[in-house]
């Protein structure tokens, strides 16, 4: 099953505002780090970890969750397959990373890190948040520029011509 030209360009725009949804939590997510970590006021501090308690339980996700099954449709529904392109593949990979990285790694971190800071009064070293951050947003921008580029050919292609 094929999707028509307009439900395709639906689906396309579905799946790019759950991508700039995550994307932009992770700017926040970045922003409120930096927050946290310049600011020795606890009530700031502690509201910040509130926040990204609350959007890595919320609309991190769901935006996760979103992006990956409209790109699962895209890829379905239309000529890209799911293993048909190198490009596919290297987003599939990276999509598996953020999966874990926002399913679970942001709110256990986030969680831990106000745990911590409810209790002690301490703010703990926000490697593991800083790195998670990070790779999320690098991570994102290389699915964005394979999305445009889409660098890599065809994989069938190249099976085909070393079967021949």
């Amino acid at each position: 099953m094929k999707l028509s030209i307009r439900a395709k360009r639906w689906l396309l725009i579905t799946h790019i505002l759950f991508a700039a949804i995550m994307f932009g939590n992770m700017v926040t997510f970045l922003i409120l780090s930096i927050t946290i970590t310049a600011s020795n006021d606890p009530q700031l501090i502690e509201s910040c970890y509130q926040v990204m308690l609350l959007l890595s339980g919320s609309s991190i996700r769901a935006s996760t969750i979103g992006t990956t099954v409209t790109g699962i449709l895209l890829c379905v529904l239309t000529k890209w397959g799911l293993f048909k392109f190198y490009w596919i593949i290297v987003k599939e990979v990276l999509t598996i990373l953020l999966i874990g990285i926002n399913i679970w790694g942001m709110y256990s971190w986030t969680l831990r890190a106000l745990d911590i800071f409810t209790v002690t009064g301490l703010q703990i070293n926000h490697g593991e948040l800083l790195i998670g951050i990070s790779i999320q947003l690098i991570s994102l921008i290389i699915i964005f520029t394979i999305s445009v580029f889409k660098p890599w050919g065809i994989l069938a292609k190249k099976q085909k011509n070393k079967l021949s």
